[in-house]
């Protein structure tokens, strides 16, 4: 029998809650909020348009288009 590696499963609040935490840390956002129906409230910038995301997987997507942006903005080091 061929083993397969599992199927990804859905982000849970816990990963979600630990990337935005990240995101704000680190400067990327200026705010996250975890809303009572799920959804997230980010901000960019303190004076920018606060946006909704749909729910944790959102927020992963969002991360990842933050790492992505940064590792494309590196110079190559090899």
């Amino acid at each position: 029998m061929i083993s397969h590696p599992p199927l990804p499963s859905e982000p849970t609040t816990a990963e979600a809650m630990a990337w935005a935490h990240v995101l704000v840390r680190r400067g990327l956002l200026h705010a996250s909020v975890l809303t009572p129906t799920g959804q997230w409230l980010v901000q960019d910038h303190p004076a920018s348009p606060v946006r909704i995301l749909a729910g944790p997987a959102d927020v992963l997507a969002l991360a990842a288009t933050f790492q992505q942006r940064t590792r494309s903005t590196r110079p190559e080091t090899r």
